[in-house]
This record gives structure tokens, sequence and C-alpha cells, in this order.
């Protein structure tokens, strides 16, 4: 057995694809062998040349049964960066398991943000629980970060900075960073500072080990620098990382003190992390789900919007049965009804995604919203008159009646532009009223295209064919 597990190790560091980064299929195969095989000392090789994001994949998607087997085997050898890097609903699982000992040890090695990511959610014992593990001056590092408001710049920067005096030369600065006892495990600037702690300025390492000793650090700052309240919004803390290429950036508080510092990693992450919700949610979709989830979380997840869509679509059938003489008298409008809806709803979504794209980047505001009204309105129009003309060329091939291929050329055209309007508009009124248009935006459009379509529809068809 052993040689077996030692071969699917070998194979696993020659085979492994490092461009499609998917966890290799033998190592997992290795991995769930020693676990069987209760094998610790093959576990820890085969884990040993994974990445922590790896291992965190690994737990999320073995079963509940071998992942307990899995903490409990790799013992001691847990890296706490495995807990950062975990969904968050197996971390307070996988905590549970965790030996006291060995939770402790993983904990204290984390940088403050790190360890906020981690207590955030959890409930308070268990953040008392993780808080005691600490030394005095991280724990009220960690404290003051959580007493600040949720989603914002005080919860995702880190208490350990770099920083020097503004009156300091390069060499005074080189001399500092040699001799400090502790820095952190990852920087990328040297903060300047006034008498006041104030931020003024910021200097790459890589400027600064590349300077004469005898500059002054004034003299190599960065030319773009900026800097964060400690209440600004993580959403747009990202913005301002994307937009203006930031590596890293101080965080005042209220006096314009420092008192932390958010680096590019934490940005980007919150940026991914918006991006997930925003596909989850204009899909109707809990933006808290993950393949880690119980069948009746994943359930409850859905249901609200199911619902929200029920109504819709009953209210939909509403307006056919408003018509429903009409369809009696022809067969052939209960036929194509489901295109003229179908078409109209594409088309809706493809506008609101774009919208709800633009507006979470800031790229449509309120001085080119017109211009953008005005575009996608013209895009519908194009598009609603190509397939309409499709439309009535095969209505009227399919069926024989002439004004039947009118109509449902008509009542597509005015479809298509009623879309594109209920998927812009109805995402930017969401958003002046300060609801996120990713989450209802999508039960509203298709509402719009749906109830406007059978409307035109079977409206004109009544009107014209009978």
């Amino acid at each position: 057995m052993t040689q077996a597990i030692d071969q699917t190790a070998t194979d696993f560091m020659e085979d492994q694809d490092v461009e499609d980064y998917a966890l290799n299929k033998r190592v997992v195969a290795g991995i769930l062998y020693a676990l069987e095989a209760a094998d610790r000392a093959t576990l820890l090789e085969l884990m040993d040349p994974l990445h922590p994001a790896d291992i965190a994949d690994l737990m999320e998607q073995i079963n509940p049964f071998d992942r307990r087997r899995l903490v409990q085997l790799y013992g001691a050898e847990f890296d706490g960066e495995i807990l950062s890097e975990l969904d968050e609903g197996l971390r307070e699982e996988v905590m549970n398991i965790l030996r006291p000992d060995v939770l402790a040890e993983a904990v204290r090695e984390l940088e403050s943000d790190d360890i906020v990511d981690l207590v955030e959610d959890l409930d308070e014992p268990a953040q008392e629980a993780i808080l005691d593990q600490l030394e005095d001056a991280d724990r009220v590092a960690v404290e003051q970060a959580l007493s600040y408001p949720e989603n914002t710049a005080g919860r995702l920067m880190q208490r350990e900075t770099v920083c020097a005096p503004e009156h300091w030369s390069v060499g005074e600065a080189i001399d500092f960073l040699r001799n400090a006892e502790e820095l952190p495990e990852q920087f990328y600037h040297m903060i300047l500072v006034d008498p006041r702690m104030k931020p003024v300025g910021n200097i790459t390492l890589g400027k600064l080990m590349s300077s004469r000793r005898t500059l002054p650090l004034q003299s190599i700052v960065e030319e773009v620098f900026q800097v964060i309240p400690v209440t600004q919004d993580e959403e747009d803390v990202a913005y301002a990382f994307n937009q203006y290429h930031l590596i890293s950036a101080p965080v005042v508080d209220a006096d314009e003190r420092l008192v932390g510092v958010i680096t590019i990693d934490d940005a980007m992450a919150v940026l991914d992390e918006e991006h997930e919700e925003d596909i989850l949610r204009l899909a109707g979709v809990s933006d808290e789900a993950s393949l880690s989830d119980t069948i009746l979380d994943a359930a409850k997840g859905r249901a609200t919007w199911l619902f929200v869509n029920l109504l819709t679509a009953i209210l939909a059938s509403g307006v056919i049965n408003l018509f429903a003489d009409t369809v009696d008298q022809m067969v052939a409008l209960a036929v194509l009804m489901p295109i003229v809806a179908s078409m109209g709803g594409n088309a809706g979504t493809q506008t609101m995604t774009v919208t709800v794209r633009a507006l979470a980047t800031k790229d449509l505001t309120a001085q080119n919203a017109w211009r953008v009204i005005r575009r996608e309105l013209s895009v519908g129009a194009l598009n609603g008159a190509l397939f309409g003309f499709i439309m009535a060329l095969v209505a009227g091939l399919w069926f024989g009646v002439p004004m039947l291929a009118v109509v449902i050329g008509v009542a597509m055209l005015l479809t298509q532009i009623a879309a594109a309007l209920g998927g812009i508009l109805i995402p930017m009124a969401l958003d002046r009223a300060n609801i996120d248009p990713a989450l209802a935006s999508g039960p509203f459009v298709t509402t719009v295209t749906d109830v406007v379509g059978f409307f035109l529809f079977l409206g004109l068809a009544a009107r014209v064919l009978l």
C-alpha cells in the first residue's frame, strides 16, 4: 500500500499541469488513500507541495467524513492560511475539528486582517475562543478592527504597517528595516508620515533599495498616492485600487492619522467577492451560496426569488387570460407567444447585465446616462427589426396568414425596444434608490418583457386579425 501511495506522490510531481491550476486527480486519490490507511507520513508528503488555497479547495471538494479525517490526521501541520482560503460555510466546521492548540498556533501565524476576516462572521463565544489565543497587542488590534462597521476599510486593513518620518534619508530607512525586530510578512511600501502620524507619501521597496543612501525619502515618493478613510466602503476601496493601479494604500482615522494599510490582495479579494455576488444575485441565488451548502440551505437560498418569479409568471398569465378568446380563435397565437416572450426576455437580460456591470464599475453615471439609454434603445430597435423580419417570414411561410406575419414582426420589434428600455432603466432606478440592482433587477425585467411582449402580440392580434 505504501509503495502505491509513494508512486502516486511521484506521479503528482511529474504530471501536475501548472496551467490549469486544478487539483491533480492522482494526488487527490493519493490523499484519500492515505486517509483510509491512516498513513500520516504519506499524507504530509502529498500535502507538502500544495498551496494553502489548493488544500482549501481539496477540503471543500471531499465529503464531511473525509474532511474530518484529513484535519485530524494533518494535525499540527495545519496552516492558518488554509482557514483564510476556506469557504465561509466550512470555516467554522473545520475550526471545531481542530485541536485547540493547533487552532491557536494556526491563528497566531496570521496577519491581523486575516484574523478579522476569520472571526467577524463567528458568533460571540467562537470569537472569544479565537481572540483568547492571541497576544494582547494582537487582540487589541483585532478588537479595534471589529469595532468598525462591516464591509469598510477598517475591517479590510491590516494593522501592521511600515512607516518612517518624512525627514529621513534612504540610508536611515534601510538601516531601520534591517534592524527592525518584527516586520509584516508581506509589504510593498514604506509609508512616510509627518509628526502627527499623517501619511504624506508612499515609497516602493524597489525604489528604496536602488537609491543612494544620502537621498531624502521625500525625493523618491510615488506620484500616485491615495489615502483610504477607515470608514470607506470596501467596494469603493477595491474600485480605487483597480482604477489607480494601487499596490497598497494607507488607512487613516477621522483625524487623518495612520491606523493601518490595505494591500492589493485584500482589495482584489473584495472585487472577486463582488463579482461572485453579482453573478449569483442576477440568477436569483443567495450571495452566500456555495457548493458546500446543505440541500436545505441551498433550497432556502433559491426559494425567495423563485417565489417572486412565480408571482411575475402569474401576472404574465393574467395578461394572456385577458386575450383568452383571441387565442381560442387562432391556435397559431399560442404557438408563437413563447417566441416573443423568449426573445424579449433574452434581450432584457442582456441589457440588464451590461447595465448592472457598468453601474458596479462606475462606468454608467448621471453624465452619460441618456447617451447610454439612447444607445440601448437603438440596439433594441435594430435587433427587433432584424429578428421581427425573420420571424415574420417564418410565420408567413408556416401558417400562410400574411397579417399574422405582420403582427408578430411588429410585436417583436416593440418588445425588443421595451426589453432594452426595461433592462437599463430598472437597474438605474434601483441603484438610485440604494437597492442593489444585481439583487432585484432580474424579476422586474422579466416581468416587463413578458407582460409587454404578451400584451403587444395578443393585443395587436385581437385588433388586426379578428
